[in-house]
């Protein structure tokens, strides 16, 4: 573990024992990884009480992944009981279901510092433990990832196991068909736990949905199997040592009443369904997948939110949270006004109304994205594609093309899993689809994984497309009109969080690829996109405080420039500064800089963006000061370049 994860935690660590909440018991008696194997299998059942009420605590305080963590924890025990770290290889697909792993690989005592900037990440981090054995944080990876563990084990001439667990969610994105495919190839050991808990952010949807309730349920398996052991339990002399020789290879009975069953009709071996919340039952499992010599699928029936009812009556809800109070439910800090989601809600509900035209799509997503409520005004119009980004877009695109408007909902980290798709299958036919990408820029807590700051670079160069940023709640209601109306893929992205009220007396028309001057003065002259026209107007007034004139402008469009504009500007202005929430590679300061140069415009240049590297956990205003993009840090750079 990192010191700095120790360090942090001693002081909430020290408070908690002053309060009396430090744990006690069994948990106290794992430190390190495997330490589990110590603990008498009449404490199992205690000690997963323990685990409960531990990350209840912790993730009140600290915020995270609840329903989906407390759902695992006897499945995470078991796992444990029967592989040895950090030799053996375990991958979670998306990963935010690892915070049980986390505990029983000695990082308890770092709870305290969970999603905080330079703390304990909440999804698995090669770098933060030896014992997580692959970076995850999208879903549907973690199969072709144990491929390719289990493969690089073959080829060295190693023994050790490799486990993938992915959720029944999970199954509903394409990857993981691509990874099961070549997971039946295997000719040595591999074992895929399929955590089934019936959903995934949203309730599942589609055929494997309908295939996997099939499984969990079927008559013809439980009914008859019943009735043979009533039968065969008869048979004197022989009877009940046949119905214990039955129990103890009851998937060979299910696969002679089950006939045809998917996994095993792709290869693969199938054991279960089997009960996600009993250890000796899933540790029995697990070491028989451990003795076959290929690929084995191991179906595990979980309870999401599982030990604390709330999250049991409401796991999408409490799917991830803010710190919490344990008592009621509720957050404990305001929201801070309305948000960006809510607004994109709400307006989308009045666009249907006056064009029945206009459809939805989200990727599993129908709360996240604020598509909900839409679900309910407008149910034949929406669309919930599981957790399948690429076929969402591609979907939204033969929907374009029969004449509808489709507006797909999905955050920008996710979006540009369909990158393809949106440049071969939107672009290239220029249909109208309109792509609404939430949680664009920093967005904090979830991390590397989970940062929306790509976006702009990989949507600037397709051609055809407009790319859009508001600078306030006005403004994105009127880029959604606007984008609906165009006529030709668009996107709008937006960030996560409150909007902005500010600049509400600045609400120019839109008009393609135009911007919006805030402030002209002379001197400086400040292009802010998006969530960065606030700061910019930060950094406008701090400027004057110390006499440095400045000239603000909203860009609105990021992928294509107002030149008209600028060409006007530029002749009262010595430095140009670009301020955007995206990398800095591909992105509009970049645009800028090919346009001034191959005007042959000599004006000194600032291009205010992210670095070129990954983004880790950490509170969004945290990580910002940390980046340079706060108005202070943005200040003191136009001020040494003014002197």
């Amino acid at each position: 573990m990192r010191p700095r994860c120790a360090r942090k935690a001693e002081g909430v660590i020290k408070e908690q024992r002053r309060n009396g909440e430090e744990m006690s018991g069994i948990l106290d008696r794992i430190n390190e990884p495997n330490d589990i194997k110590t603990i008498a299998p009449e404490e199992y059942r205690q000690l997963a009480k323990e685990i409960r009420r531990f990350l209840i605590q912790q993730i009140s305080r600290t915020g995270g992944h609840l329903a989906s963590n407390l759902g695992v924890v006897e499945l995470t025990m078991a796992l444990h009981l029967t592989m040895n770290f950090p030799e053996d290889k375990l991958i979670w697909d998306v990963g935010h279901q690892a915070y049980t792993h986390k505990i029983l690989t000695g990082r308890k005592r770092d709870f305290a510092t969970l999603r905080r900037y330079e703390g304990l990440s909440g999804f698995p981090k090669r770098k933060e433990s030896d014992c997580d054995a692959f970076d995850t944080g999208h879903s549907s990876t973690s199969i072709s990832a144990a491929c390719g563990l289990a493969k690089a084990r073959d080829l060295s001439g190693g023994n050790y196991k490799v486990v993938a667990v992915i959720g029944d969610g999970a199954l509903s994105g394409g990857m993981a068909y691509e990874g099961l495919n070549n997971a039946a190839r295997m000719k040595s050991n591999l074992i895929i736990v399929l955590n089934d808990n019936t959903m995934s952010i949203a309730p599942n949807v589609g055929g494997m949905a309908n295939y996997l309730a099939k499984l969990r349920t079927d008559t013809r398996y439980t009914g008859f199997k019943s009735d043979i052991e009533n039968s065969l339990s008869k048979i004197p002399g022989v009877g009940t040592k046949l119905v214990h020789r039955l129990k103890r290879s009851k998937d060979s009975l299910k696969h002679l009443m089950i006939r045809g069953m998917l996994f095993e009709e792709m290869g693969l071996t199938y054991i279960g369904p089997i009960d996600g919340h009993d250890v000796e039952e899933m540790k029995t499992a697990f070491e028989t997948a451990a003795r076959a010599d290929k690929a084995v699928l191991v179906h595990v029936i979980t309870q999401k939110g599982k030990g604390y009812d709330k999250a049991e009556k409401d796991p999408s809800q409490y799917h991830g949270v803010e710190p919490f109070d344990i008592k009621t439910g509720k957050r404990l800090a305001p929201s801070g006004g309305v948000s960006y989601t809510q607004v994109f809600s709400d307006t989308m509900i009045k666009l249907a109304a006056k064009n029945d035209r206009i459809v939805a799509i989200t990727a599993a997503m129908p709360q996240g994205t604020g598509l909900a409520e839409f679900e309910k005004q407008y149910p034949s119009r929406f669309f919930d594609v599981g957790i399948a980004e690429e076929h969402a877009v591609t979907f939204a695109a033969g929907l374009a093309a029969g004449g509808y408007r489709p507006v797909v909902a999905i955050y920008s980290t996710f979006l540009q899993r369909a990158y393809d798709q949106i440049l071969h299958d939107v672009c290239v036919g220029r249909l109208p689809v309109v792509f609404a990408i939430d949680r664009a820029g920093i967005v904090g807590n979830d991390g590397e994984t989970h940062q929306g700051i790509f976006d702009i670079s990989y949507l600037s160069h397709m051609p055809g497309m407009v790319l859009m940023a508001p600078k306030n709640r006005a403004e994105f209601e009127d880029m959604l009109e606007f984008a609906v109306e165009l006529g030709c893929p668009a996107a709008v992205r937006y960030p996560r969080g409150a909007c902005y009220m500010g600049l509400s007396e600045y609400r120019q028309p839109l008009a393609r690829n135009k911007s919006e001057v805030i402030t002209e003065e002379s001197g400086v002259l400040l292009l802010a996109a998006g969530s960065m026209v606030e700061t910019g107007h930060q950094v406008h007034e701090l400027l004057a405080q110390d006499g440095i004139r400045s000239t603000l402008v909203n860009v609105r469009f990021l992928n294509a420039l107002d030149e008209e504009l600028i060409m006007r500007l530029i002749p009262e202005h010595d430095l140009v500064v670009t301020m955007e929430e995206n990398v800095k590679r591909g992105g509009f300061g970049e645009l800028v800089d090919t346009f001034l140069t191959e005007r042959n415009l000599r004006v000194r240049r600032l291009n205010i963006a992210l670095p070129d590297e990954f983004l880790e956990h950490g509170n969004p205003a945290e990580l910002k000061k940390k980046t340079g993009l706060d108005a202070e840090s943005i200040v003191e750079r136009i001020q040494k370049m003014t002197v």
